[in-house]
């Protein structure tokens, strides 16, 4: 394991459990879900209230391997997938996650539209990976 690809491979810890626990209490949103890059449970979390709360409950189990999973797909860098997790969670509708990754002039549209109506926040519910390894 001393080759520096092979243990990178291992390293990688671009998402954190206790940040999807942290999510898993807006379960009936799916935040979690979309945090470790299932956006189409997630969406179905968010119109079912975590499939009536059986999906939420079963989730609480199944947060470390959908860890395991994101940290193999996405990798760090110098945007921190989990600042940009809270930031969208919380804050989407001022666009302060858009600010965070220096995408301002979008940022100060989504805080003037209130994150373009809601749309560009579940557009980023769905693409925040993307964009956090994009820039990465």
């Amino acid at each position: 394991m001393n080759h520096p690809i092979l243990k990178q491979r291992y390293t990688n810890d671009s998402h954190d459990p206790i940040m999807g626990y942290l999510l898993i209490i807006f379960g009936f949103m799916g935040s979690h879900r979309f945090y470790y890059g299932k956006p189409i449970t997630g969406s179905l979390w968010f119109l079912t209230f975590g499939l009536l709360g059986i999906g939420w409950f079963i989730d609480i189990f199944l947060i470390p391997s959908m860890d395991r999973e994101a940290d193999q797909i996405f990798r760090e860098g110098p945007i921190n997938y989990n600042v940009a997790w809270l930031l969208l969670t919380f804050l989407g509708f001022f666009g302060i996650h858009r600010f965070y990754m220096g995408k301002f002039i979008s940022g100060a549209l989504y805080f003037l539209t209130a994150g373009f109506f809601g749309i560009g926040v579940l557009y980023d519910f769905w693409t925040l990976n993307q964009q956090v390894s994009e820039l990465n």
